[in-house]
């Protein structure tokens, strides 16, 4: 038999080849892989399959289990990003194994996956919210306008693709506004939204989690509508390459399983979660806490619910529309079994309940629940107040006490996220004598 050698300058070119996909071997040590993992670390309710996942090293505990039964070196390479389309670009190129994103981004990684030959598959849910309160329009503190069908004409920012233009996209619609034509769609990243809006180029934002909330929680934004005005579901998700989940099935259910365990403390330690987020993003804990707290906007459950997958193929016209992806199989994107397998002989996780008031006194590891927004009002009246949070008083999205416009009703005091919802309820209660008061006026009242 002949043996045939190799020239050096050939060995040189095939090395790289040898470790491209993760995985090296050498004749000694053991085999190593790394898992690739994408993940947006300022979206904060995708924070159990990211941020939080991340700091509290369960999915590297998982894995370092796993390398012990079957001798391989396991490593985990945690890549940041600001939106879901890089995530999606990065997978398609096989570059990331598992990412999260939005609803509407996951479409497109789904759409993208097909026509790239790298499907993928949704497997997990990080946060979601029945009624589509993680996406918010916001406007300038001193803008006159007043509700979304002011928009008329102008500038608006947003990401295209993302869960937060498809919200603007359908509550224009319900506002008699054609959004192609109707407005000046700006498309930006996040931040640059954020920018313009404060800089005057930009009429309004509308953005998902956590800028809306952290814009007014510095006083450089006030809401105009909330998202949860559509009733529509809107959640976040995990994606996985097919390729990977077939050829390390076991290595995504370490990271369902842990993604698991990420949600049993952020349910169980709400604020202590808040503040690990908040370190790690540089995010207020305060705007953390708004959408991940106890009674936060988003509910944190893996859970690949029916309506949430009803929700998804409602929006896949949206994204036909714009013209961003053709037809999408949502049932063949949608894979339920790694999570079942990776779940099982776990309890389930309850249904969102309904949102209550919240107050988070300084110094304190847990925030204090109401029944009603006046019995905040008068418990923090003279308190050490870090922050105070009510729920709208009719879509339920949680917001800033001091920031939510009130109105008084008899004995009753209610909150809203926007002036428009406050406007539109004292329409409808005139005989009542509802009237809009100011936050400090509430409080009073409440004493």
């Amino acid at each position: 038999m002949r043996t045939r050698v190799l020239a050096p300058s050939l060995l040189l070119l095939l090395a790289p080849l040898a470790t491209a996909c993760g995985d090296a071997s050498g004749a000694s040590g053991p085999k190593t892989v790394t898992v690739t993992v994408g993940y947006q670390s300022k979206t904060i309710n995708t924070v159990t399959a990211g941020t939080l996942l991340r700091s509290l090293g369960y999915f590297e505990q998982e894995l370092a289990a796993r390398g012990k039964r079957d001798g391989v070196t396991y490593k985990v390479d945690w890549q940041d990003y600001a939106t879901g389309a890089p995530i999606t670009a990065q997978m398609t190129a096989g570059k990331i194994d598992i990412g999260s994103m939005g609803d509407f981004p996951l479409l497109i990684n789904a759409a993208r996956g097909k026509e790239l030959k790298q499907p993928t598959r949704l497997v997990a849910v990080t946060g979601y919210n029945l009624r589509g309160g993680l996406n918010t329009v916001v406007t300038a503190p001193d803008s006159k306008l007043e509700a979304l069908a002011d928009l008329r004409g102008k500038k608006v920012s947003t990401s295209v693709g993302s869960a937060a233009d498809g919200t603007l996209v359908r509550a224009l619609q319900r506002a008699g506004i054609d959004p192609a034509s109707g407005i000046e769609k700006l498309n930006q990243q996040p931040s640059v939204g954020a920018s313009a809006l404060q800089a005057g180029s930009a009429d309004a934002l509308s953005q998902f989690v956590a800028w809306p909330g952290q814009l007014a929680y510095e006083g450089k934004a006030k809401a105009l509508y909330d998202g949860a005005e559509l009733n529509l579901p809107t959640f976040h998700g995990v994606t996985v390459r097919e390729k990977f989940a077939k050829e390390r099935p076991g290595v995504l259910e370490d990271f369902l399983r842990a993604q698991r365990k990420a949600t049993d403390h952020l349910r169980a330690e709400p604020v202590a979660a808040a503040e690990s987020v908040a370190k790690e993003t540089g995010l207020p804990a305060e705007v953390v806490y708004l959408y991940n707290g106890a009674n936060g906007i988003a509910t944190f459950d893996p859970a690949l619910r029916p309506e949430l997958i009803d929700a998804l193929k409602q929006d896949v016209a949206v994204l036909k529309d714009a013209k961003l992806v053709g037809d999408v199989d949502v049932d063949a994107f949608v894979d339920p079994e790694p999570l079942k397998r990776a779940a099982e002989g776990t309890p389930e996780y309850p249904k969102a309940a309904t949102a209550r008031s919240e107050l988070w006194l300084k110094g304190q590891a847990r925030a204090q629940g109401f029944d009603s927004p006046r019995e905040l009002l008068r418990a923090a009246h003279g308190a050490d107040v870090r922050t105070a949070y009510v729920p709208d008083a009719v879509t339920g999205t949680l917001w800033f006490a001091d920031k939510a416009v009130w109105v008084a009703e008899g004995p009753e005091l209610r909150a809203f996220v926007t002036a428009a919802g406050a406007k539109s309820y004292v329409d409808r209660h005139q005989g009542s004598g509802a009237r809009i008061v100011s936050f400090a006026e509430a409080g009073a009242l409440a004493s």
